[in-house]
């Protein structure tokens, strides 16, 4: 899924468009240029139209079109499916956006290889608002200097009860035992994402969804590979509608997608999600702003604006996904907060997606070589 290098001459070019952005909307003035390039912005200020990419299905419109009225700026919003496709375009330079939303892992990887910028944080107040373990010490970003945590949920399975029946054995082996998966070919869906698919078939393994062992490794790309032959797509962004119409009976994905889809119907009751028995991810997905974003103050100032008690709540009423923001819980609907799919009480067995550095490029071959 990773898009190619961008060509040298249009990499140029979108660095020279957006330098001029800048330079335009910040009044043209030597240190108003130097400010924006650097994110050393006031509390809401903006320097031009918003360009953000995040994943689908998850940004309450809303909430955007509250940013617009109250800024006077307009916000253009593209998708990825997974990390690893954001993650090239992003790097690559001149990509127009200004704020990106990376999963856990992936902030550290944007920080090395220098792809988002240190975030200004007078110029983000509402930072005070997050729960003190999302504020700092977080592995990925251990001084919160880089990223501001968005939402956080867990990854695992959403099934049809009326077809695999009340009783069904919470285990990955819905999708990777045989035994179990061969009556559901063809109605199953993996995730098209390197670290989210092989991470599952480790935990099934019993191993560490961040091993850097070749052989573990080689062991889950054996099972992925095989449980290809009953899949019917390799598919991050429709699997719980696929789940939710009928068209597969078994997918795996994140929490609040499935609960969302699932409340939708007429019959919510024939639906659920878990986190299976051997464990899975639990991921925070995080604001970040890229280093050579073309309006940053406009960056600093949605970030803000979404780390409000009340916005941050109305993101995770929309959305169903865990607030990593401890002023917004007082507005979250009662329900959502008493959901044990938002809010899992046992995370005993959740493991968080680490940077494996040099071993990266091994999740990605396997995963590729996996699905054939």
């Amino acid at each position: 899924m990773k898009e190619g290098d961008i060509p040298m001459t249009r990499k140029l070019l979108g660095l020279l468009f957006a330098f001029t952005l800048v330079a335009a909307a910040c009044g043209g003035s030597d240190d108003a240029e130097e400010a924006a390039a650097t994110g050393d912005c006031a509390v809401g200020q903006t320097d031009g139209d918003l360009a953000l990419y995040n994943w689908s299905e998850y940004m309450d419109p809303d909430l955007i079109t509250a940013f617009e009225a109250e800024f006077g700026v307009s916000v253009t919003e593209d998708f990825y499916d997974s990390n690893e496709a954001m993650q090239p375009i992003v790097a690559a330079g001149g990509s127009g956006y200004d704020v990106i939303v990376p999963s856990d892992y992936m902030v550290s990887i944007l920080i090395e290889e220098g792809s988002i910028m240190k975030l200004n944080k007078d110029a983000i107040p509402n930072l005070s608002n997050l729960a003190s373990d999302f504020a700092s010490g977080l592995p990925y970003d251990p001084d919160a200097e880089y990223s501001a945590p968005y939402q956080w949920g867990t990854t695992g399975i959403g099934v049809n009860l009326s077809v695999v029946g009340e009783d069904v054995p919470r285990t990955w082996g819905l999708i990777f035992d045989a035994e179990l998966a061969d009556q559901y070919a063809g109605q199953i869906t993996l995730l098209n994402d390197p670290r989210e698919t092989m991470g599952a078939a480790l935990k099934y393994l019993g191993y560490s969804l961040n091993s850097t062992s070749e052989e573990e490794l080689a062991e889950a790309q054996a099972l992925v590979a095989e449980a290809t032959e009953r899949v019917a797509a390799y598919d991050s962004d429709q699997y719980d509608e696929l789940v939710g119409s009928g068209q597969t009976v078994i997918g795996h994905g994140y929490s609040g997608n499935f609960l969302f889809q699932f409340l939708e119907l007429d019959n919510p009751e024939d639906y659920t999600y878990f986190v299976p028995e051997e464990g899975g991810t639990r991921w925070i997905d995080n604001m970040a702003v890229v280093a050579d974003a073309p309006h940053p103050c406009t960056a600093h100032t949605f970030i803000n604006f979404l780390l409000d008690a009340e916005n941050g709540a109305a993101l995770t009423n929309w959305n169903l996904y865990a607030s990593p923001n401890a002023a917004a819980e007082e507005f979250i609907d009662p329900e959502v907060l008493a959901d044990p799919i938002v809010y899992p009480v046992d995370q005993s067995k959740l493991e968080e997606i680490a940077d494996t550095g040099d071993f990266e490029i091994n999740y990605s071959d396997a995963f590729n070589e996996a699905k054939g």
